[in-house]
């Protein structure tokens, strides 16, 4: 009788020719377990979905309350449907003004999708720019404004009109011009290895798209809901953008993604023609409701404003003359390293000694440091004596 792990290699697709194949038979907390009992801390948090952790009672007893009710019933916005109604009430109420109309979908992926097409039928413009270095998802329209060729050579032809500039130089910014339909743009780079802009430059790309009428489109899709130490990562830089991009950890670990924007220009999916972006699972009512308790209880338990002081302790404790520098803001933090072998052999021992992390997309000499918001300094404080014990190895 084959195993599960050789069940999973015949018959699931694989991404890469070395996956992990670490198995986990339950989750809770800060913690994933194997089949022996052993528990591992995730210090990546899914890679920026489960802030409040694993398996949170509140989050797992929405899910089986709206279970009991309802699953799904019709395709995106033609039912009215509490879960969905709920849950953008909540999101606009910690949210601008202008941002006002909440379009739910079942992806980051597909956030990117319905935004694009969203500001070429809002602007009439067909120019979009986004940055080098970027990462906003794998499908075709994402995957066009990704920064980063070696990704995205394999799958061309892709968009058109699509122009890059690079992140955090205002001297770019007068490429934008009243020819181009938005600007997408991390507000903090992801998969760049945690690249934090200047206030000047976020304030200056603002000025510059209302100037313009572009629309600028701010992607925290990993950024979000306490994860920097602010609820989102605009709050840090004195700007509201015109179109929000939201998931990951919108869904309380439930699959789930959003764009956000003001009823004039969500309206421009409304005609010319009608049903501009239709999506059958997008807002599931399960999702739906396992994100509204996600985010009632952060703001319940006040999770936010403990980040900063968790990110205090990372970097007073990881000190270490192999580690260049520590970038990022609260708990979205890369570990620049040497090198990617170095980086590497790193994280397979933290693995060893029960804490995962990995790298980044395009930043492979750098470890993730990104726990569930409710970790707590005890566990922090383990989690860098792991890190510190692996670099001491191979240095």
């Amino acid at each position: 009788m084959l195993t599960l792990r050789q069940l999973f290699l015949a018959n699931n697709a694989q991404t890469t020719n070395f996956p992990l194949l670490l198995e986990f038979e339950r989750a809770e907390g800060i913690y994933m377990y194997d089949a022996q009992g052993k528990p591992y801390i995730d210090l990546i948090s899914g890679i920026g979905v489960s802030n409040l952790g694993h398996s949170h009672p509140r989050v797992i007893q929405a899910v089986k309350d709206q279970a009991d009710k309802y699953m799904h019933l019709m395709v995106y916005g033609e039912y009215v449907q509490s879960p969905q109604v709920l849950f953008a009430q909540k999101l606009v109420s910690v949210l601008p003004n202008n941002l006002q109309s909440v379009y739910f979908t079942n992806s980051g992926a597909e956030a990117v999708e319905g935004a694009l097409k969203l500001a070429k039928r809002f602007t009439g413009r067909q120019q979009m720019i986004a940055c080098k270095n970027s990462y906003h998802g794998s499908t075709h329209g994402a995957l066009s404004v990704m920064g980063n060729e070696e990704f995205k050579q394999a799958y061309r032809p892709l968009l058109p009109g699509v122009d890059f500039i690079r992140f955090n130089k205002i001297a770019d910014l007068e490429r934008i011009t009243t020819q181009t339909a938005c600007v997408i743009i991390e507000t903090i780079q992801g998969e760049a290895g945690i690249r934090v802009p200047d206030a000047a430059y976020l304030q200056a790309l603002r000025k510059r798209c209302t100037e313009t009428g572009t629309l600028l489109i701010l992607d925290e899709i990993q950024a979000a809901f306490g994860r920097t130490g602010k609820l989102f990562a605009f709050e840090h830089f004195g700007i509201v953008p015109d179109v929000l991009l939201l998931a990951k950890a919108l869904g309380g670990g439930m699959p789930i993604g959003a764009f956000i924007t003001s009823n004039a220009i969500m309206d421009a999916l409304k005609e010319n023609p009608m049903l501009g972006h239709i999506t059958t699972f997008g807002g599931h009512p399960v999702c739906c409701a396992a994100g509204l308790a996600a985010l009632e209880t952060l703001l319940d338990e006040n999770l936010v404003v403990q980040v900063q002081q968790k990110e205090n302790l990372i970097r007073q404790r990881l000190v270490h003359p192999s580690i260049i520098e520590i970038r990022g803001k609260g708990l979205m933090l890369a570990i620049a390293l040497e090198s990617f072998d170095l980086n590497k052999k790193i994280i397979d021992r933290c693995i060893e000694n029960g804490v995962i992390t990995d790298w980044f997309l395009h930043c492979s000499d750098a470890m993730r440091i990104a726990p569930p918001l409710i970790i707590t300094n005890e566990q922090l404080e383990h989690a860098c004596e792991v890190i510190l014990e692996a670099i001491d190895h191979y240095s």
